[in-house]
């Protein structure tokens, strides 16, 4: 038996989470610990990467503060997460958007995709 696949099974949080492609606009719920105080703090922003695998598997979010452009990667299977909702769905052409970090203001828009009644059913059943 792999060792290292037995341990990440055993550590799996096995939370669910909404699908989401890059291009997706996104906003995740994520706990910090400031000394002995716990909060929980909204990152939005859209989806420019998703890498990994299985319980490697991590998403670049990807947002502007202040005119300036911010990015956070946030593995899936972090304890630290408390909930991800989709807010937009993108409608983009790759799978990695690092296009976006070069442009700003209006040109940075990505255009939103329609879904069907039946998508939009099987999105919220979570299939």
């Amino acid at each position: 038996m792999d060792l290292i696949k037995i341990a990440e099974e055993a550590f799996a949080q096995n939370k669910t989470y909404p699908r989401f492609q890059p291009g997706d606009t996104i906003t995740v719920s994520y706990r910090i610990k400031e000394g002995n105080k716990e909060r929980i703090q909204q990152y939005r922003g859209v989806v420019i990467k998703i890498s990994g695998e299985g319980a490697k598997k991590r998403f670049t979010v990807r947002k502007m503060s202040d005119n300036i452009g911010v990015e956070r990667i946030f593995p899936m299977e972090s304890p630290f997460i408390d909930s991800i909702v989709v807010n937009k769905y993108g409608k983009v052409r790759r799978a990695k958007l690092y296009y976006l970090r070069a442009l700003t203001g209006k040109k940075a828009r990505i255009k939103e995709r329609r879904l069907k009644p039946s998508e939009q059913a099987e999105l919220a059943a979570g299939k």
